[in-house]
């Protein structure tokens, strides 16, 4: 029952947040009109936009980010993006305390939890759980689920991961200021050099899972 309701509220809410989305990709001038078509919640809209996003990880986290930029500026976009992502990885950190791997597995396949298990090193996972959420490309939405299932603390992950976090976010929300803004040049400088790093990460990412799986075996 449980989960048929959590699967109507965010379907609701997708609908909702795919209008936006749809306005987001006809121009920065639409979407602005959209969230301000709310009035004073209309960062309570952009703030369901991150929150989705956060507890659905196929939504790529950077298009929020961007479009917070759009509406709100680097500053005040950047602050809802933290916002959305503390209110949402607190959430899944408890659900995943209280329910386990069953819960997880709705939403992460197992196989991507396995390549994960590297982080249950005590002695390293503090280390390597900063690098992946700090490098662009990595999947950071899997890792919020994952992370409920060690041993570390609450306090301990928010820390971690919304400190590691700051850089990307900042960066594709200057890019959406820059957009909405109208200054294309400036976006494309700050989108193709997010793009390579988060090539960069990519490879990081896998280069660290493969490394982990052989020392396993």
């Amino acid at each position: 029952v449980s989960i048929i309701l959590a699967l109507i509220f965010f379907g609701i809410l997708t609908w909702v947040i795919g209008n936006g989305i749809s306005s987001v990709a006809s121009s920065p001038e639409e979407f602005v009109a959209y969230i301000r078509s709310f009035g004073w919640a209309g960062a309570l809209v952009m703030l369901g936009f991150q929150v989705l996003q956060v507890f659905i990880a196929l939504i790529p986290g950077e298009v929020v980010e961007i479009a917070a930029g759009f509406a709100f500026g680097p500053i005040g976009g950047t602050l809802l993006c933290l916002f959305g992502i503390s209110l949402a990885s607190v959430i899944i950190f408890l659900l995943v305390k209280r329910w386990g791997r069953p819960l997880v597995e709705i939403f992460v396949s197992a196989e991507k939890l396995d390549q994960l298990r590297f982080l249950n090193d005590e002695t390293k996972i503090v280390p390597l759980l900063f690098l992946l959420y700090f490098i662009p490309g990595t999947p950071k939405d899997v890792l919020n689920y994952f992370v409920g299932l060690t041993k570390l603390r609450l306090g301990q992950f928010l820390g971690i991961s919304l400190t590691a976090r700051i850089p990307s976010i900042i960066t594709s929300t200057v890019g959406g200021s820059f957009v909405s803004s109208g200054d294309y040049i400036g976006a494309a400088i700050v989108f193709t050099v997010t793009a390579l790093v988060s090539a960069a990460g990519i490879v990081t990412y896998n280069h660290i899972v493969k490394k982990r799986a052989l020392k396993k075996q």
